[in-house]
């Protein structure tokens, strides 16, 4: 059988897993997700092997301290993988839910109700925890899903995957409701994103090469998580004390992450006091601050081999690193403009006590998430009460920001009467 023809076949058997998902209740679901989590721990041994190979062998190709520790297991994060997927049983189940119905002056009566997506392909890199995480957030959904992991986590993720679909089976959850695709080829992407006779939407997590390649190649609805080039604007009427701690909570603490910020917009007026408290504190904690040229002329006093003149595309990077670019305005509207043209529309912030100028900012940024005094680190699933996500969307159709089991639903009109013809 040819790579296209396993992926086919792979779509019909996930096709006929969805239309059998849909007849399953919440009841039976859940108990299938506490039938998976205890499949992982039972697998432990096997699933903790396969991952110290995936280890072993991105360790000789050179793999990064950060991204190998991205991609290794043990029991500990073995067990909150499973605390995680029983944790999902736990939450409302959106399906079914009725989110609006009326009755027509016919008395046909006509209700919007939600459903399954059906096929959800997930296309994903490095971390093997993602595996379970889009696995059973698809489950509780009652869609069926097929997995395409990286290559550095190959065998990891056929473990879990395994074990998944082994647990759900137990519990009477169709096998093929979870389906990973068990090579590290490339093409396998490109014929998931053209199979859209059995996919109803793919949903791709990773670096931007990955995104632009599914794009390129999808004849399917695509749930885009592009760059989270996020900002801080620090207002006229900033506590700068309360600024201090934001910046540094959104850039120090995780700079690797999506929603910590890659820009700082100061205003004129600010920048003074913003270099002796944010700025200080930024160059302790060894933030590089890369500055445009009157950023550059204030910050310059500091002394520090970690303040560079910046270039264009600073403002436009997302560094994911201890770096930040440092833009100065001269007015709110300025740094709407400045967030809009260069940002990327996933997490921005402003810091003022000024309520009409933060409801401004709240209403003229068109970003996923917009934060008035809060840290840009907030925009995850968990922080949202959502529990897990597939990832946060910077598209606006049909899922925005955190990603998680409302996301995974859509609707359809179900409408009943008792005799009515259209005159």
């Amino acid at each position: 059988m040819t790579l296209a023809e396993q992926i086919l076949e792979y779509g019909r058997r996930a096709r006929a897993a969805a239309r059998l998902m849909r007849q399953i209740s919440t009841e039976q679901k859940n108990a299938g997700l506490i039938a998976m989590a205890d499949e992982l721990k039972a697998s432990e041994g096997d699933i903790l092997a396969a991952n110290a190979r995936d280890v072993e062998r991105a360790r000789a190709n050179g793999l990064s301290a950060a991204m190998l520790d991205r991609l290794t297991l043990n029991a500990k994060r073995l067990t909150a993988m499973a605390d995680g997927v029983r944790q999902v049983a736990e939450l409302p189940d959106p399906v079914g839910e009725s989110i609006r119905d009326w009755t027509r002056p016919n008395g046909l009566h006509i209700q919007k109700k939600r459903v399954p997506i059906g096929v959800i392909g997930i296309i994903y890199e490095s971390r093997p925890n993602v595996t379970a995480d889009a696995a059973v957030l698809c489950a509780k959904t009652g869609n069926a899903t097929i997995l395409r992991g990286g290559s550095e986590s190959i065998e990891s993720n056929v473990a879990i995957a395994g074990a998944l679909s082994r647990g759900g089976a137990k519990a009477g959850l169709p096998a093929d409701a979870i389906l990973l695709i068990p090579v590290t080829d490339r093409e396998a992407v490109r014929h998931l994103c053209e199979m859209d006779q059995y996919l109803d939407c793919i949903v791709p997590r990773g670096g931007k090469g990955l995104i632009e390649t599914v794009v390129r190649h999808a004849r399917m609805p695509v749930i885009k998580h592009y760059d989270g080039i996020c900002a801080m604007y620090v207002d006229a009427a900033a506590d700068l004390a309360m600024a201090e701690a934001l910046i540094l909570n959104a850039k120090v603490q995780r700079p690797g992450v999506c929603n910590a910020i890659e820009t700082v917009v100061v205003h004129a007026s600010a920048l003074e006091k913003f270099t002796a408290t944010a700025g200080r504190a930024l160059l302790e904690k060894g933030v590089q601050l890369r500055c445009d040229e009157r950023a550059f002329s204030q910050l310059s006093t500091l002394n520090s081999q970690l303040i560079v003149r910046a270039k264009e595309e600073d403002f436009r990077t997302e560094f994911l690193d201890l770096i930040l670019a440092v833009k100065v305005v001269d007015s709110p509207p300025e740094a709407i403009e400045h967030i809009e043209t260069h940002g990327s529309h996933h997490s921005d912030c402003i810091i003022t006590e000024d309520a009409a100028e933060a409801e401004r900012f709240l209403a003229e940024v068109d970003s996923a998430t917009v934060y008035w005094n809060a840290s840009t680190r907030f925009t995850d699933g968990g922080e949202f009460g959502f529990g897990a996500e597939i990832g946060i969307s910077t598209d606006k159709l049909h899922a925005r920001g955190p990603m998680a089991l409302e996301e995974l639903t859509t609707y359809k009109y179900v409408l009943r009467g008792n005799g009515q013809v259209r005159g």
